[in-house]
């Protein structure tokens, strides 16, 4: 069985398990903290995912996805138009990027920093991020027609929508609010994708994981 090695509160293997779970490709999670020195055998970058199949090691979300779209190509999850695949490319670039930057620390600081490793919140971070949010959503809600709830491009679903998913669910978790007043077709689109089985599924984990 395909193994999946980092730990479930980091978006980019989320992004993996719900592209996995997309394509009913059956995994294992295997728990493995970047930085480490035994993981770099299997990803130099020391970053965490790495998708091991049958000893073969691939390392990064996209390249993974990427890599099972070659595998298993339906249900595909990257667009079929040329012009569609490149903007869902960039947008997943966008959101491992800017969007990270924007809400992952929520759940750095106010979740693993105090819960996990017994530290307090960088406040500056925080803020940081806060002021990095209102471009952000700008941006994202400025893509959002009237007929992309199923998907950002196309109205289809694709690694663009994982992609910008994933943050979303550690801004949640770390206590940070998306204001559906200000960003109303990014709100609604957020809450679309979250009620997918794929990602419904692994909140609900993460969540558990959280209380225990």
């Amino acid at each position: 069985m395909p193994v999946v090695h980092g730990v479930n509160l980091s978006p980019f293997v989320r992004k993996v398990r719900v592209a996995l779970t997309e394509k009913g490709i059956a995994y294992e999670l295997k728990p493995v903290l970047p930085a480490s020195d035994e993981f770099e055998p299997m990803n130099p970058l020391k970053k965490i995912p790495v998708y091991e199949e049958d000893g073969f090691a691939v390392p990064g979300s996209s390249v993974i996805i990427a890599y099972l779209e070659r595998r298993q190509p339906n249900p595909p999850l990257h667009p079929r138009d040329d012009r569609q695949f490149a903007q869902a490319l960039f947008l997943e670039e966008y959101a491992d990027t800017k969007l990270t930057d924007a809400t992952l620390p929520f759940v750095v600081e106010n979740v693993i920093k105090p819960k996990l490793l017994g530290g307090a919140p960088d406040l500056a971070a925080l803020d940081t991020a806060r002021a990095a949010q209102g471009p952000v959503f700008d941006y994202l809600e400025s893509r959002l027609g009237t007929h992309t709830w199923a998907g950002i491009i196309g109205g289809r679903f694709s690694v663009a929508d994982i992609a910008i998913g994933c943050p979303f669910v550690s801004l949640q978790q770390g206590g940070g609010v998306l204001d559906a007043a200000r960003w109303p077709k990014l709100a609604r689109y957020i809450r679309v994708l979250h009620s997918r089985p794929s990602f419904k599924g692994l909140i609900e984990e993460e969540a558990a994981s959280l209380r225990g």
